[in-house]
């Protein structure tokens, strides 16, 4: 069994540590506060942006996967020191360092997004984010760490409850058959990146040498807008037709006075006013993760929240 390690446990870090485990690796996860122990999982609270502590916890492993991310105001300042020990403990320990990254470095662009495209994000947070992969990928050029960058789309799936346009927001209210409201046009085409895939992916690179020293993007599912992806999970609800309300800019102007999140999604409001999606076909040629079958995703994602509902009563 090799060791992996995994930084953050949010749904990406968390999902990617089950599926190491019941994979049969060694896992262990480093976060701030630490979590429970879990079968086959051990937690370990330290900060990440410590590169000591940090290289301490990866040292024996074979890969360290960078599912960690600050908070959304806070990318700015705090991008640079968790990445920059990020680096020092792969090159430390050589164990392969597999980075978790977005859309956000690319900035508007018109058509498909493919991984060729230069990282051209003109807001600060797209900004942060494309540096970390440059050096990522400088690093890796002059040798001194092998790295891989995964990157994805908006998640969807059990176990996304924040920061996803069709999770906190959406799949409460649709439960009850309730109207939801999306930011931006709710007719606009969007790719979103199954969850388990997201792991599915990270774990697959990991192991694949001629995957390392580039960024790929997960196998993602054709286009849907938030129109389209809410009807079919209202039918798979079984809860009727569920009325889809854009926000008009105004509205989210005012609403993000009172809501640092809205704030700091201005910045992306092109992502959901226009299409935008993602083209997976340089990974699907090379390697053998697929996209789940959309009707699996619908399924697994509405017993999950009705579950997590159940749980919460």
């Amino acid at each position: 069994m090799n060791l992996q390690v995994v930084i953050g446990s949010g749904p990406a870090g968390a999902a990617t540590a089950r599926l190491l485990a019941e994979q049969g690796h060694r896992v262990r996860v480093v976060t701030r506060s630490g979590r429970a122990p879990e079968p086959g999982i051990e937690h370990l609270a330290l900060d990440a942006a410590d590169s000591e502590a940090l290289t301490e916890a990866v040292r024996g492993a074979t890969a360290v996967y960078g599912c960690a991310a600050p908070p959304y105001h806070r990318w700015t300042t705090d991008w640079p020191p968790l990445a920059a020990s990020l680096h020092a403990a792969a090159e430390a320990t050589g164990a392969v360092l597999v980075m978790l990254g977005n859309l956000y470095g690319y900035g508007p662009v018109d058509g498909p997004l493919t991984e060729d495209l230069p990282l051209a994000a003109t807001g600060p947070k797209g900004r942060a984010r494309a540096a970390v992969w440059e050096r990522t990928r400088e690093l890796a050029g002059q040798g001194r760490i092998k790295a891989v960058e995964v990157r994805a789309s908006d998640f969807f799936g059990p176990g996304v409850t924040d920061g996803g346009h069709l999770a906190a927001r959406v799949m409460p209210r649709l439960l009850r058959g309730k109207p939801v409201s999306a930011l931006g046009d709710p007719d606009a085409p969007h790719s979103w990146t199954y969850l388990p895939d997201v792991a599915r992916t990270l774990a697959e690179v990991a192991g694949e040498e001629r995957a390392w020293g580039r960024a790929w993007h997960v196998p993602t599912a054709p286009p849907a807008s938030v129109r389209q992806m809410v009807d079919r999970l209202a039918a798979e609800a079984g809860t009727g037709p569920v009325a889809v309300r854009g926000l008009p800019p105004a509205v989210l102007g005012i609403a993000s006075l009172f809501s640092p999140l809205l704030r700091e999604l201005k910045e992306i409001r092109y992502q959901f006013d226009r299409p935008f999606t993602v083209d997976s076909s340089a990974y699907e040629a090379a390697f053998s993760v697929r996209a789940t079958p959309v009707e699996e995703q619908v399924e697994a994602t509405v017993d999950w929240w009705r579950a997590r509902q159940g749980e919460e009563q």
